[in-house]
């Protein structure tokens, strides 16, 4: 006899005891937790709910209906990692995770999920009618896709990896912009599932946006380059009339720094391509957009 596990269901109440009630559907009895309901059943009666195998190899339906079903996706959390296995994913229910394979996660199992990160996932049923966790397709998730705006460009994004390539790593931001991240832009190659704090480099013409893991120029230099920096941002012209020839007591009036302070920053930020120097004094490299993906 068939299981229906994975979806919604509805059975017909025939018994109870102290904990549970107990529905018949297609001949296959489910247990309802008494605990979870508002108001008592009545034998006879009729019951719907989710239908699953708990933990303890029981069929079960519970009223606290998932968003991960058959053919429905939604995000689940890692609750766990079994390296012959693959991870678990908390998806709602009250007594049961479901497991995403090993066949589906990376080769590489330093970048598999870890406990408290997030995939989205829908339900499979396997030939020994068992549940499985399945992430979701690249182009499935082109289906919540929304499109950034290039006002987007420089701001901080949270996002969540969802597939990793030799090229680079492939993210969907909280508010799904689809985000991708070159190799040259992290540090250290993302976890499968891994929540990123993000900054917004680039918005391409597709609406989707390049990332980088990377501190701000400013906030990876010291304080007398970044003041500086700081000011050309804030000049509508983005240039300051001094250079490193200019006079050490206008220097101190000015940036309030010796002028060996200021030549220090000002070597320091040419070094990183952030200001370019000429007859006129210091200016702002603008850049244009980052190359696409």
């Amino acid at each position: 006899m068939t299981k229906r596990v994975g979806d919604i269901l509805t059975a017909k109440v025939t018994d109870e005891n102290d904990d549970h009630y107990f529905g018949q559907v297609d001949g296959l009895t489910y247990e309802i937790d008494k605990k979870e309901l508002e108001k008592p059943l009545h034998i006879g009666g009729l019951v719907t709910g989710f239908a699953y195998e708990n933990d303890a190899h029981r069929l079960q339906l519970t009223k606290h209906i998932p968003d991960v079903r058959l053919g429905h996706y939604a995000w689940g959390k890692v609750t766990d990692i079994r390296r012959d296995l693959g991870v678990f994913v908390d998806i709602g229910l009250p007594n049961k995770d479901v497991v995403v394979s090993l066949d589906e996660l990376p080769t590489i199992k330093e970048l598999w999920p870890q406990r408290g990160d997030r995939l989205m996932i829908t339900l499979r049923v396997d030939q020994k009618e068992r549940l499985w966790g399945e992430l979701i397709t690249p182009e499935l998730l082109q289906a919540v896709r929304i499109p950034a705006k290039p006002s987007l460009r420089n701001k901080n994004v949270k996002a969540t990896v969802y597939r990793l390539k030799m090229a680079g790593t492939l993210v969907i931001t909280q508010d799904y912009h689809f985000g991708f991240i070159h190799p040259s832009e992290r540090l250290r190659e993302p976890r499968l599932g891994e929540v990123l704090e993000a900054r917004v480099i680039g918005v391409r013409d597709d609406g989707n946006v390049n990332l980088s893991l990377r501190p701000r120029a400013y906030e990876a230099i010291d304080d007398d380059a970044q003041m500086i920096l700081t000011l050309l941002e804030k000049k509508g012209d983005h240039c300051l009339p001094y250079t490193d020839k200019s006079d050490a007591a206008a220097i101190k009036r000015y940036f309030g720094m010796s002028k060996s302070q200021f030549k220090r920053a000002v070597g320091h930020l040419y070094k990183q391509r952030l200001i370019r120097q000429d007859g006129d004094g210091i200016h702002l490299v603008i850049s244009g957009d980052d190359d696409q993906a």
